[in-house]
Order: structure tokens, then sequence, then C-alpha cells
């Protein structure tokens, strides 16, 4: 017996000595403040807690070391200090999607018992072994230091009151319950008879499935059913674009990536349902995978009922060759940039439950519930109806989360043995499972005259989608689309190729191809500079797109700003030894010729209480406080009453939360329903209007695709724009990043700093050090900590600086600001490293 106590109480504890204390603390306990992120491989801070007055890792903390120890997690800290620290986290907007925060207090109030006026290097010493994927570690380092100072001088914090208004900084909905612990992620979630699940994923990239055999796994004590593709009572394969990615393969089938699944365990517990997988036998005829994106152009059909370069986006505007000809400067070269993990710090989880009605009820992190539901009735064969998916806000996205992962396994196990069934995979699995960041390949020239204006692009780009689809068409089609960049080129011709491989797959994931192709853009405007002698900051801002001129796809733009935002960052430029520039543009919504949508309704249930539905997912980003904040501008209503939900149950069909599009979209729908609300609160009280409910729309119905015929066409209904900065010291080192961003209006200037912060800390992790290898279809490595991802030490001074140049469209004139924090980075970060040693970059990241 081990006995400890454990947040004031004594604990007898007579289980397994080598199971992990955060094991204990969440499987046994429910104390689900303490966060799994990396699953027992110490690398991301997330489980953290005290043990005997130091910060410790849960996860790697077993039960054994725990004899008379006095553990605490945040649940049990004195109110005071959780109070401080967590109120202080909200009001800096050092909480974004919150999953990490929980670690983070842990580690900050164990510092200030031991230092209670720590330094910046003293904090970055600290909080050294903590993850945050999401706010760039800045918000978070100067909310430890005003807590430490409250809590030195005994100062009682609030979380700050606004009046909800666009163009203050609200804080984050839901903040300071998500900061504490309090509020759950999927996988805090247990319900009453709750089974464990658990996958057998394929052992080989490529190979014939002969056999499964599932005897052993359902002899094992503990487990309910093991489920193969034969028990699927509706559609094997589904996808968000293609339905090509099935939910698991048959014997006598192929299978495509080291991900696909091919069987799946219910048992008593996760402890045994792993277990049981493990005694899965399959026998297969190992086949040669197809790799290289170029090998697979001309190789064998990797699915039978398309070619391997199933897409190619193409478009052409003038005599791009002729154009290159006659120019008097050209650049040209062959970029490729990497694989890269999300590194959400929330694994996937799913939830579901029978509704007792012939039904299910799935609780999701995914980027778009709706689609969670067609799916997932399709696998189930029920109308849509049917099937209720509600949104929990996730811990991080960044597109990861777009694709149906594991949500349609649970769910299909919940229905078929008629009870609650919770699945969730490890750190290793995840990144086994879901789409990465595309390998983009690209063969570019662009041309100048002698004056220096650009006059001429051309593109040959293949990008490797890998096994299955996803959304990789329409990542190929922005690298095409955003080829440009952010200037105008009169004569252009571009290609972007989509490919299936036997790799992982390559979906959304920020920047979502808008990235990849201006690292390669923005190194050959370098290139031109350094040719003619030009003056890299006047050969952009002459260049520059402004109102009335056309992107590469030929569509006339207004409220440009990217005039402004070289204008911001110039003094910054000139006054570096070493500085790289570059500039960016990123679209909002899907466009494409596919409609952006969106509906809301506003349930007036009380003067004290008004609920607010819409169908995005809040991931972090701020989507909640969008839909409440116009709420407020438009009715003058207090926040405080105002509750926000996302549901399938109200029937209110939204896309994915995707391309940046989400601010504009719930808020021109909330515009949208708030009219007639304004209208009835002129006459009469909040209180009589109980009962009411008011709803309201947008919907984009007028792009389309690039290269077709339209005498103007509008690819995009928006655009944002950006300029960055990148400055070294004398030893080549990256000291700063100063980031100019047209938001159009800023909504809430603290989480548009966040965003922007966040966005720039992952673009400095692709330039520099992020990268998912693999070699013959296998993962060269699933590990955490050697995903590259910058802790805090390693990230620079981030210097936000806001634009606002209206946008014709989007609410208030705002512009979509969730991506292009990372657009212009890597491009920037390439072109200083050339202004120290002369060396022109081709490939990320640059530091490998």
């Amino acid at each position: 017996m081990i006995s400890f106590v454990l947040n004031g109480k004594k604990q007898d504890y007579q289980g397994n000595p080598d199971k992990s204390l955060l094991e204990f603390l969440r499987l046994d306990k429910h104390l689900t403040s303490v966060k799994d992120g990396c699953s027992g491989q110490a690398a991301c801070g997330a489980c953290t807690v005290e043990v005997n007055g130091k910060a410790v890792l849960s996860c790697v903390t077993k039960m054994s070391k725990l004899q008379d120890a006095e553990v605490f997690t945040p649940e049990g800290f004195p109110p005071y200090v959780l109070d401080t620290i967590a109120k202080t986290m909200v009001n800096e907007g050092a909480v974004q999607c919150g999953f990490c925060t929980p670690g983070f207090i842990s580690r900050t109030k164990v510092l200030l018992q031991d230092n209670p006026t720590p330094d910046i290097e003293e904090i970055h010493k600290a909080i050294k072994p903590h993850l945050c994927r999401c706010t760039g570690y800045k918000k978070i380092e100067t909310a430890i230091q005003k807590s430490a100072k409250a809590i030195l001088e005994n100062e009682h914090v609030d979380i700050r009151r606004t009046s909800g208004r666009v163009g203050v900084s609200h804080p984050k909905y839901e903040a300071y319950n998500t900061a504490i612990g309090k509020r759950k992620f999927v996988d805090d979630i247990f319900l009453k008879g709750m089974l464990y699940a658990a996958l057998k994923f394929s052992d080989y990239p490529r190979a014939k499935i002969l056999k499964i055999d599932t005897s052993k796994a359902e002899k094992l004590p503990g487990v309910q059913r093991v489920f193969t593709a034969a028990d699927i009572p509706g559609a094997q394969y589904v996808g968000l674009i293609l339905q090509d990615w099935p939910v698991m393969l048959k014997e006598g089938q192929t299978i495509n990536y080291i991900g696909d699944v091919l069987a799946g365990v219910v048992a008593e517990t996760d402890e045994i349902a792993r277990h049981a997988v493990s005694l899965i036998e399959v026998e297969y005829e190992v086949l040669t995978p197809v790799t290289d994106v170029f090998e697979a152009v001309k190789s064998d059909r990797i699915h039978s009922e398309r070619p391997n370069n199933f897409e190619t986006t193409q478009f052409t505007i003038g005599d791009a060759d002729d154009a290159i000809k006659k120019a008097a400067f050209v650049s040209s070269g062959r970029y490729e940039t990497q694989r890269v993990e999300h590194g959400y710090l929330e694994k996937e989880a799913a939830v579901a439950r029978p509704d007792g009605k012939g039904g299910l009820e799935i609780f999701s992190q995914s980027q778009g519930v709706y689609e969670d539901r067609r799916q997932i009735a399709m696998i189930l064969n029920l109308p849509e109806e049917k099937v209720r998916v509600i949104l929990v806000p996730n811990g991080g996205g960044f597109g990861g989360k777009e694709d149906l992962s594991i949500q349609g396994q649970t769910a299909l196990f919940a229905f078929l043995m008629d009870q609650p069934v919770k699945l969730t995979l490890t750190r290793e699995e995840s990144i086994r499972l879901h789409p990465k960041r595309h390998p983009v390949f690209m063969n570019i020239t662009l041309a100048a005259g002698k004056n220096g204006e650009l006059t001429a692009l051309k593109l040959r780009a293949v990008g490797d989608t890998g096994a299955y689809a996803s959304v990789g068409m329409k990542v190929m089609e922005r690298v095409a689309g955003h080829a440009a960049g952010g200037y105008f080129i009169p004569e252009v011709d571009i290609e972007a190729k989509t490919v299936y491989t036997n790799n992982i797959p390559c979906g959304a994931m920020r920047g979502f191809g808008a990235n990849q192709v201006a690292f390669a853009l923005e190194s050959c405007v370098d290139d031109l500079c350094y040719q003619g002698g030009f003056d890299r900051w006047k050969f952009r801002y002459d260049n520059a797109l402004v109102d009335g001129l056309t992107t590469s796809t030929g569509q006339k733009l207004q409220g440009v700003g990217i005039r402004a935002c070289l204008d911001a960052v110039k003094d910054d430029f000139y006054k570096a030894k070493f500085a790289g520039l570059a500039c960016a543009i990123k679209n909002s919504g899907v466009g494409n010729g596919m409609n952006d949508e969106s509906k809301v309704i506003i349930q007036i249930v009380s003067d004290k209480k008004i609920i607010l539905q819409h169908g995005w997912t809040e991931m972090g980003q701020g989507v909640h406080n969008m839909a409440l904040q116009t709420l407020c501008e438009e009715t003058g209503l207090n926040p405080e009453i105002i509750r926000v939900e996302v549901d399938t149950k109200a029937q209110i069909k939204t896309g994915m939360t995707t391309s940046s599009r989400a601010t504009a979209l719930v808020g021109l729908a909330v515009i949208n329903a708030a009219k007639n609300l304004k209208e009835d609160m002129k006459s009469r009280p909040l209180k009589d209007l109980a009962g009411k409910t008011y709803r309201g729309e947008f919907i984009c119905d007028w792009t389309s695709k690039p290269g077709t015929d339209a005498e103007n066409p509008i690819i995009h209904y928006s655009y944002g724009y950006a300029a960055q900065v990148c400055i070294l010291n004398d030893e080549g080192e990256v000291t700063q990043l100063v980031a100019a961003h047209d938001a159009g209006k800023i909504m809430n200037p603290m989480l548009f700093e966040g965003q922007i912060e966040g966005g720039v800390h992952m673009g400095l992790g692709y330039a520099l050090t992020e990268e998912l290898p693999m070699k013959d279809g296998y993962l060269v490595h699933d590990k955490m900590r050697k995903l590259g991802i910058l802790r805090a030490h390693e990230t620079p001074e981030i210097i936000v600086k806001g634009i606002e140049v209206k946008d014709p469209v989007g609410p208030y004139g705002a512009k979509g600001i969730g991506e292009i924090g990372l657009v212009p980075t890597a491009a920037a970060v390439a072109n200083a490293f050339r202004t120290f040693d002369g060396v022109k970059r081709l490939k990320l990241p640059l530091k490998k």
C-alpha cells in the first residue's frame, strides 16, 4: 500500500505501483485539470502538478514514488493563489484554447513559492518543460510577471469587465473556467456505464490484408466486443470532399498508409482495450509503397477509381514565357517545403452515447460538427437528424481536426453496442493518424523590368497529399491562387498538382498553401533586388497590390492593406543591420465557386439569459467572442447574460471552421439576426421578449474557381494582408520579429494580438526547426519532443502592429486573421539569413 496526501486528503493506494500519477489523477480520481498532452513522453508540461513543494510531470511520476508525499493539483491550490494566477492569465490574454493553462498555473504557483519576483530568464527556465501551440508564450510570460506582483502585494484581481462591444479587449469566453481546469475537454468527460475503445492500425504503409484474426482479443477478460469493417451498417468510405477514406479496411482490401484502421476493441477499461488490440493478428501480403511524389505521378494508381495526380489547378494571364524572355532580371529556383505536424496539445478524443430514441449523441472536438454529423450518419446508415453532434471547444486545431478522425469509429461502437463509448488516441497514434501540412515542391520563375517592375511569374508546384484526398486539392488550389502573393504581376502561368502517395495524408493546416508558396516567391523577390540593386522595401512597396489591381487569379481587389503594413514596418526594417522582409496575402472563405455561409439563432430565455447559437468551432481563436461581441455591438446587451452554444440540434448547418472565415461569417449572420431584435427592444423591455427567437444568416454565393471564364472573377470574398520583418543579431540569431497585419477592423485588440503572436510563433518553428520526416512510408519518429516546436526560451521578441484598412464585405470592415500570422514568416526569416551570409535558401526547415 502506498499512502500519500492528495489535495489535503489521505490516500491509501493499493494498485499497480508502476501506474503513473497522471493516470491515477485522471482515471481514478477524475481530477481533469491535469491534462494528458503527450502520453507519457514528458514533452508538453500539461500534466504538471505539485509534489512535496516541487513542480513535477505527473505523466512520468510513478505511484511507487509517492509514499508519504503531499500532492496538489489546481483543484487543491489555495483559492487566493489559484484565483489570482488564473484571472491574471485571463486578463492578459494568456488563455486561448486553454488546454495547457492549468499546467502553466501549477508551474507558476510553485515558481512563486520559491521565487516571488522572478525575472524573464527565470520564468523561461521554469516553463521550459511546457509547450503552448496557441499563444507564442508572450502573454503567458506577462501573466506570470503580473501574478507575481499581485501575490507579493496581496492584491485582489478581478476579471476585466467590459461592454462586450466590438473594439474592446473583452476577456475570452469561458477563459477562467478553462484556465482552472473546470471547463471540460472531450477526454475529461466520464459517463455512467461508459466503455473504452482502442484501434488496431496497419503495420505497413502498403499491403493487401489477407486475414484479420481477432479471436485472442475477444477472449481477453474485460473485452466487450471486437469490431471490423464487416460491422459497418452504412458507408465504409467517407471524406470531406472525396469519399475515399475508409473507416476500417476489410480482408482482401489494400492498405494505403500506416494510419489505416483494421479493427477496434471496446472493453471495460482503456488498458484492457489496448492490450486486446495487441492480440489481434493480421496476415498481410506486403507491397512496395509509393512515397516519392514525382514517382507517384508516373506509377500505378493507389486508388483504382482515379489517377494519383487526381487534380491540377491551372490558369494563365497573358504570355509569361515571352515576358520572362524579355525581362531585365529573372530569378528562378526549385523550392521545397516540409511535412509538419499540427502539434495541438489536445489529442484526438471522442465520446458517443445512444440517445434512447434509435439515434446517437457525439461529443466532438471537430472543426465542423455538421460535417461530423453528415459523415457519421453515412457510416451508421441513419438520417442526419438521428445524429446529434455537440461541440466541446477543443484544445487547438489549426486545420488538423477538420477530417473525421475517430468520431466515426466511436459512434459506430456506441451505436452497435447501445452503450456510451470513449475513444482517445495516444500522442503516437495521433501523429500516425491525422493529416499534416503538405510538403510542396515548387519550380518558380519571377521576372522584373529594368526599373524594378514585376512583369511575369511562372510556377509549377506539386503537393504530396498522401494516402487520401482530405482537402489536399484545395490546399494546392491556394498555392496556385496565392502564387503572386501581395504583388501585381501582369503575366502569369500557374500550375499546381495534387498527388496521392502512401505517406500520411496531408490536408488543412494554418496557412493552407499560402505560406508554402510565399517562401518561394519572397525569396525570388529578394533575389531580383540583389540582381538589380533595388531597395528591398521600396521594391515591394512599388509592386504591392492596391485597390483596383488584380491578383494572379484575375480578381480585382478593394480594401488592400499591404502598403499600410509596409509603412508600419519601414523604420524597423531600415534600422536593423540584418533584416529580412516579406509580405503576404491570405484569403478569407473557401470561395473558389463554393458557398460560404453561416446561420445563427438568438434565443431570449429571460432578461438574465440569452442563448446565441452558431455552427463554428471554438478552438482558441475566439470565434465565440466574435459572435458575442457582435451581438453586444448591435444591441448593447450585457455580455454576462449571453451564453454561446454549438450543437447540431439547432439545425443551422455550417461548414468547416477553416479559411479564416468564421469571424466574418458569424459576425454578418449575427448582424442579420439582430435587426429584428433591435427593433423589438426599442418598444419592449428584454424581459417581455422571453421565449422569442431571432434567426439570421449570411451567404456568399458569388465566387468562382481560378481559371474560369468569368469576366470579373471573384475567387474569395475577402483577403487579409501583412508584412513582417525578421531581425538578426551579429551572430545570425533571430532576435525579433515585427509583424504588421491588416485586420480591417480589430474586433478585440487582445485576441488579435494573441492570434498574430501565436501565428508568428508557429511560423518561426516552420521556418527554423519543425519537420515530421518519413522514410519508405514510415515515420522516422513519433515523439512530440522531436517535432521542433519552439519553447518559450527559444521564441524571440514578437512585436505586433495592427492595421485597419476596411474590407468591403466583413462586419465593420473586419478581415480574417487566423492564418495569415505565419504566412510571410518563413520567407522573412530566410531573407534575413541571406542578408547575414549571402546564401539563398531553397528548402525548409532552415536549421535542419
